[in-house]
């Protein structure tokens, strides 16, 4: 146990799937944007804790959870659901951040009596367009490895600019869990560049909350396009968020949760 935090392993049709959770009583699955880890949740987790039990699990092919051949939204999805499964929780409130977000909204179309609310942080919406910008886009976090050890600068220099200034310890955090994944660090990108959300998302009836970080330039233009594709959708905006919204506005992004939740 880490400061409250417990740490455990479900079993799914394909592999183990690591997680880690906080608190007791109404489940609430906290899902991570690509190339992260549960730990993107972990000063989220003990906020949430204080009124649900908040899990956070590594998506599969993701973090400490077992690697994938086939990377894809669907595949992502189908092993949320045998996670809710093998934990034995029957219905649960849904919490994605980007990539998260996507994989929230096919579980909530495919699992639909399973999910009682769905939160979609800085979630993109895709549809023929969305795809058609994505398939030709340069690889994001995928760099080549050098003797020198000049990959890991180009990663940091990557990604420096969508995090808070004087924040080096959350880069820190990302760049760890991109290396883990090696050639793989690319795979999640690439699943939600093909994934058909238009054909999806009308399945979706459960109360949802879309929340839009500001200073997110890749996610808050698509905040109300998404929210608009459900017949109602709440919407909240975290203003000077960045990517790293949940390590570095846990406080805001948890009470907008447990308000939403209760």
């Amino acid at each position: 146990m880490s400061g409250g935090i417990r740490f455990g392993y479900a079993g799914t049709s394909f592999g183990q799937v690591h997680y880690a959770e906080c608190g007791s009583g109404a489940p609430v699955v906290l899902l991570h944007q690509t190339p992260r880890s549960w730990d993107e949740y972990r000063e989220v987790l003990p906020l949430l804790g204080r009124t649900h039990r908040a899990i956070a699990m590594d998506t599969i092919g993701f973090g400490a959870s077992a690697r994938l051949a086939e990377h894809s939204i669907e595949t992502y999805a189908t092993a949320v659901v045998e996670f809710l499964d093998a934990l034995g929780l029957e219905q649960v409130a849904l919490v994605g951040h980007h990539t998260g977000g996507v994989i929230a909204i096919e579980v909530a179309a495919r699992a639909p009596d399973r999910v009682t609310r769905l939160v979609l942080s800085s979630t993109p919406y895709l549809d023929a367009e969305a795809r058609a910008r994505r398939r030709d886009r340069p690889p994001i976090d995928l760099v080549e490895v050098a003797p020198g050890g000049d990959h890991l600068t180009e990663l940091w220099r990557r990604r420096q600019g969508f995090y808070p200034p004087g924040r080096p310890d959350l880069l820190t955090r990302f760049v760890r869990d991109a290396l883990i994944l090696g050639d793989d660090v690319e795979k999640g990108h690439q699943a939600v560049g093909r994934y058909r959300m238009e054909d999806r998302i009308g399945l979706i009836g459960c109360p949802v909350l879309c929340v839009g970080a500001s200073a997110d330039p890749h996610a808050f233009p698509d905040l109300e396009p998404l929210a608009s594709r459900f017949n109602t959708a709440d919407m909240a905006t975290v203003d000077g968020g960045m990517v790293p919204l949940m390590e570095d506005r846990p406080e805001e992004i948890s009470l907008l949760i447990t308000r939403f939740l209760s």
